[in-house]
């Protein structure tokens, strides 16, 4: 089998600026799995190359069963890479966040196979099946197929795995992975590598995918991580790590242990992480702070109680602040996540979040225009008015238009207000230098461009998607 994924960072523009890649662990663990099971396994991993190297060597290899991982922002590769593959006599198989919300379109698409849920297991079976000439899957879990009429089949959901610490650790020697770290290392003088500590999230908020472990919430041991951590420190020496959990604060007993099993064995390396703020405290602050944690992702969304309650968040702002309060106290930069135009937002809860980010400064926050995820209660709740603005293959969730829903350049307004907002806000109170002087002529010109966007946005509100 070989496994492959659809992104290539030097064919997307943003990605070459950013230049921070992490390995693709979800293809890694599948890796790992099937190889441990005695499968043939390699991965021809797509980020330092082309689309261009991937399709000559399915072109030209002897073809076998190719797996793809696809997302939201990978789809429109996905797509092509399946068109190729087929043609080339592949045997193709998807999967990852996205095919099992769009598995008859990925189907229709080239794919023969479409995996829905964590992928180990049911990759295993449909290999074996494969591998025994069986051409009846109909009692494979978790898999969606055509059968010989060209009829949709869907399989019940695989249950997932109880024991993680049965697992083998991702094939990392299957890529190059300190190729990474010395990207990461020429681009921003440190080296990165990433780890997960957890499968899963039980939070429900209503715009969040739960396609591939659904709501549940399983975790490694302590001491199997750390003897990761160990491992990757030594064979890789990184300069900082990330944490790729969907939130590593959520068991404090399991980060007491961790932390305890840390400090044995001398261990302290910068880390970063997402976290929400209702599991957050001083003492997980402190230990977050003794492990070496140097940033803090939280996911704020929005500033508005009212639309926070609506996405089923179970967050309160005055948590939000206080966890961005607690970062700073301890040194730890805080990153902050936002979302405009979620459904029912209106102008106060715009209003309400530019006040929510210049009062609690954080020291990173990136925003962006909601998008419903098929497969979500979010999505389901605003199906009947999503346009589709392009072939379903070269587009994304992201660019569906809501109708009624204001006009991108109204967020874009937004946007700008809130940025000077904050810079102003900053400079008038500035927590990390609070003895520098404020430059008059700067805030009067960040006053200056306030009062333009605020009349711009103004003028843009009855602009809506049509």
């Amino acid at each position: 089998m070989l496994l492959t994924h659809g992104y290539f960072l030097f064919e997307d523009p943003k990605e070459r600026q950013i230049m921070k890649p992490y390995a693709p662990l979800g293809i890694l663990y599948l890796c790992s799995h099937l190889r441990n099971r005695g499968f043939d396994v390699d991965v021809f991993d797509t980020t330092f190359s082309s689309r261009e190297e991937l399709f000559k060597y399915l072109r030209f290899e002897k073809p076998s069963v190719l797996g793809i991982y696809a997302n939201l922002m990978t789809r429109g590769n996905v797509v092509e890479i399946l068109s190729v593959a087929k043609e080339a006599g592949w045997t193709t198989v998807v999967g990852g966040p996205e095919p099992g919300a769009y598995s008859l379109e990925y189907l229709q698409a080239g794919a023969q196979f479409v995996v829905a849920g964590e992928g180990e297991l049911t990759m295993e079976e449909l290999l074996q099946a494969l591998r025994s000439g069986e051409s009846n899957f109909s009692k494979v879990a978790g898999l969606a197929f055509l059968d010989g009429n060209g009829n949709f089949c869907q399989n019940p959901p695989r249950s997932q795995i109880e024991n993680l610490d049965l697992q083998p650790w991702p094939a990392r020697e299957a890529i190059d992975l300190h190729r990474y770290v010395e990207t990461w290392r020429t681009h921003h003088g440190s080296g990165s590598v990433n780890f997960i500590t957890a499968r899963g999230c039980p939070f429900r908020c209503n715009w969040c995918s739960h396609q591939v472990y659904g709501q549940s919430h399983r975790r490694r041991s302590p001491i199997k991580v750390v003897d990761e951590v160990e491992w990757l420190l030594g064979e890789y020496r990184p300069d900082m790590m990330w944490v790729s959990d969907d939130v590593f604060t959520i068991n404090h007993a399991w980060l007491r242990s961790y932390a305890a099993e840390m400090r044995q064995r001398g261990i302290r390396i910068p880390f970063e992480c997402i976290s929400r703020a209702d599991r957050l405290s001083p003492e997980m602050m402190d230990i977050l702070a003794d492990l070496g944690c140097f940033r803090m992702w939280i996911g704020s969304e929005s500033g508005s109680q009212r639309i926070l309650d609506s996405m089923d968040r179970g967050v309160k702002i005055e948590q939000v602040h206080k966890a961005v309060e607690m970062c700073r106290e301890r040194g730890i930069q805080s990153g902050m996540f936002l979302m405009w135009g979620y459904e029912g937002e209106e102008m106060e809860d715009i209003e309400a979040t530019i006040k929510h980010v210049s009062i609690s400064k954080p020291d990173i926050f990136f925003t962006t225009v909601s998008y419903p995820i098929k497969g979500t209660s979010y999505y389901n709740r605003i199906a009947s008015r999503l346009i589709q603005i392009g072939p379903w293959g070269k587009t994304s969730d992201r660019e569906l238009k809501i109708q009624g829903r204001h006009s991108r350049q109204f967020y874009t307004h937004a946007d700008k207000v809130l940025r000077d907002e904050v810079a102003l806000a900053r400079m008038l109170s500035n927590p990390s230098a609070p003895q520098q002087p404020v430059d008059p002529q700067e805030a009067a010109l960040l006053r200056q461009n306030i009062a333009i966007e605020r009349a711009a946005l103004l003028a843009t509100y009855s602009e809506v998607e049509q």
